[in-house]
């Protein structure tokens, strides 16, 4: 994997970069939709590539280690084969997920024993092993193991998370590096950045993290509970630390203004569940802001879902059409919301990389960061 910046902001830190993989290049600022057990829900690869316009998509190792299972991702020769994406791919190593199942799970130097959440099956999860089971499902870019730290831990449990993942990482880079890939392309290793909200040990975990040199790196453990302006401030004390000429990956985030905030202050790839999340209970991500399409409101409105994306099932359907179909529960409705909500996340995080081209980023940003943040009410 190659990584390089074209473009800089002259006013912030924003920059537009490119990232070329064997599966294909990734134009930064990006949003990477995400496809938890091997498919971005509701939406299948076709729309995927013509109406939301991804260019990498992002699956989970604990779901897809659970099922559909190891072997038949290896016999299928890989996620990209077995789901049709023929595109850059990035796999999260499952600690969220591990580690969100607190009745469930134990943590030791090791690793982590969990319980399925499917039928309660016990298994183990080690830095060795992660780094394997991603070998296994071909991500173009895969993740280390690390504990992901809730927002409100106290000092001493932040500082000896952070530790624990430090040491993991070790481990994980030390496995990556003596495997290689299983199917006829390359894989790249982000490490992930920890340390709760605390600044101190953001820099100490920045510092160990850049230290290791790698293709790219990744900002773990925010928007899990702490105030957002907490957020911002550590993004700013780790990308002071990271290497400018590498990738940052902002994990988990998050709503249409955090990823504006997090550009300008140098991030270049994000995810979220939001937008697919949001859109099967009726909310839609616009310009305009949030809109409620559950609303009466909208019964009678008949003009586009969005006249202005560049999707066609926004400018084909309607609000009454979309609000009748959210309402009667209908699957035609949560499909074409997540897909308005894909779109414009993309669309998004294309006006961004555009601006920062033309010069322009901060003054386009302040023009529609507020609009972003609000409801709309009718």
């Amino acid at each position: 994997m190659t990584f390089s910046i074209e473009h800089t902001d002259n006013v912030s830190n924003a920059r537009a970069g490119r990232i070329l993989t064997d599966h294909g290049e990734i134009l930064t600022p990006i949003f990477m939709p995400v496809g938890t057990v091997g498919s971005v829900k509701g939406i299948d690869v076709r729309m995927l590539e013509n109406d939301v316009k991804a260019q990498i998509i992002l699956g989970n190792t604990y779901h897809l280690y659970l099922r559909p299972g190891l072997d038949i991702l290896e016999r299928a020769g890989g996620l990209h084969r077995f789901n049709g994406w023929n595109h850059p791919i990035l796999t999260d190593s499952g600690g969220f997920q591990v580690f969100s199942l607190a009745e469930n799970r134990k943590l030791t130097e090791e690793g982590a024993v969990f319980r399925s959440h499917i039928d309660g099956s016990k298994h183990l999860f080690t830095p060795e092993n992660v780094m394997d089971i991603q070998r296994k499902i071909g991500a173009d870019i895969i993740m280390a193991f690390d504990e992901c730290t809730p927002g409100t831990a106290e000092y001493d449990y932040a500082k000896n998370s952070m530790e624990r993942t430090q040491r993991w990482l070790l481990r994980c880079v030390k496995r990556f590096d003596e495997t290689e890939p299983l199917y006829d392309y390359s894989q790249t290793l982000f490490p992930i950045v920890q340390g709760c909200v605390y600044p101190k040990l953001r820099s100490e975990s920045a510092k160990f993290v850049a230290d290791l040199g790698r293709d790219g790196n990744a900002i773990g453990g925010l928007a899990v509970g702490e105030p957002t302006e907490k957020m911002y401030e550590m993004i700013e004390v780790v990308n002071a630390i990271l290497p400018v000429d590498k990738p940052r990956y902002l994990m988990g985030v998050g709503t249409p203004d955090n990823i504006l905030e997090a550009i300008e202050r140098g991030v270049d790839m994000f995810d979220c569940v939001m937008p697919t999340r949001n859109g099967r209970n009726g909310q839609l991500f616009t310009y305009e802001g949030t809109i409620n399409i559950r609303n009466s409101f909208w019964a009678d409105d008949f003009s586009p879902i969005d006249s202005t994306s560049d999707c066609w099932a926004d400018r084909y359907y309607t609000k009454a059409y979309l609000h009748h179909l959210i309402m009667c529960d209908e699957l035609l409705g949560l499909e074409l919301a997540s897909l308005h909500n894909l779109a414009f996340y993309l669309r998004l995080v294309g006006d961004a990389r555009q601006h920062i081209v033309n010069g322009d980023f901060i003054e386009w940003k302040r023009s529609v960061v507020d609009n972003l943040k609000r409801r709309v009410k009718r």
